[in-house]
């Protein structure tokens, strides 16, 4: 359980990294201004949502 709330929340981080990269609002990496890597980071954004309602949902269930 934790370990899926830890990797979705590592995921949606690295996720809006990724959008603000391809949106040109950080400077320096290749990924800057390529749009491609903001479509990315939304996939990997809403996996990463989607590991940490996963993990919510398991605790939640636990608790009962």
């Amino acid at each position: 359980m934790k370990t899926r709330a830890i990797v979705g929340v590592v995921a949606c981080l690295l996720g809006l990294l990724w959008i603000v990269q391809g949106l040109s609002s950080t400077k320096g990496s290749g990924m800057t201004g390529h749009r491609q890597y903001s479509v990315l980071g939304a996939v990997v954004l809403v996996i990463g949502l989607g590991l940490i309602a996963w993990a919510w949902k398991i605790r939640k269930g636990q608790q009962s």
